[in-house]
């Protein structure tokens, strides 16, 4: 199969030095490509800027912003049977970039943000995809409540859960524990481990669903 990952944060810039991003380490969405290549799958990673090396043998695209992601995922996922949307893409831009430095100043700074394009909300009604969708949710609160919504929402397959308001995994962390939710109502609950067995495990649900 040929698998489209993407992994990592997006930068959104406020002007030439500064930029507006999230705690992403792009851990786990590189797991997801090491396994998907263990597999013996052909792997697309299109990766924002990570202090990761791309694993050997992956087609690798890398982007800033989110408007950048949406551009290179409507490129490369014509290709694809399987897309695993695991980046975490900022919902919101400034408004208006400035051309140079913002200088300190008395009183405040007010910035004017804009919504982002949706990447994974446009796989299926923009994009056209019509193979196997596993998205990702990274949640504070109401874990459950917010990963179904987003699995119906976003038409996935497979939406992959976890509680990133806690200090031992998720973000930055070497491991994780996570939450599966399937379009036909499965739910599944992966104990915390590292992410690159939790990467072979969501590859290994992910072949079983489609040899259904």
């Amino acid at each position: 199969m040929r698998i489209l990952i993407t992994a990592g944060p997006t930068r959104e810039p406020i002007d030439p030095v500064r930029y507006l991003t999230n705690r992403s380490s792009g851990k786990m969405g590189y797991a997801l490509a090491g396994a998907a290549l263990e597999a013996g799958h052909e792997v697309d990673l299109i990766s924002g800027p990570v202090n990761l090396a791309a694993p050997e043998g992956v087609h690798f695209r890398s982007i800033e912003t989110a408007q950048e992601m949406f551009d290179a995922v409507a490129e490369t996922i014509p290709g694809a049977d399987v897309a695993i949307f695991c980046a975490a893409v900022a919902d919101y831009c400034v408004k208006e970039v400035a051309g140079e430095k913002i200088k300190k100043a008395d009183g405040e700074l007010t910035l004017t943000l804009v919504k982002n394009p949706d990447v994974l909300g446009s796989v299926r009604s923009v994009f056209g995809f019509e193979g196997f969708l596993v998205g990702f949710a990274a949640e504070t609160e109401n874990l459950e409540e917010n990963a179904k919504g987003k699995l119906r929402r976003k038409s996935c397959d497979l939406l992959v859960a976890n509680d990133v308001s806690r200090s031992d995994i998720g973000f930055d962390q070497d491991e994780n524990e996570v939450l599966f939710f399937f379009a036909d109502g499965r739910e599944e609950r992966l104990a915390k481990a590292g992410k690159r067995e939790i990467a072979r495990e969501i590859i290994a649900r992910v072949e079983k669903a489609l040899q259904d």
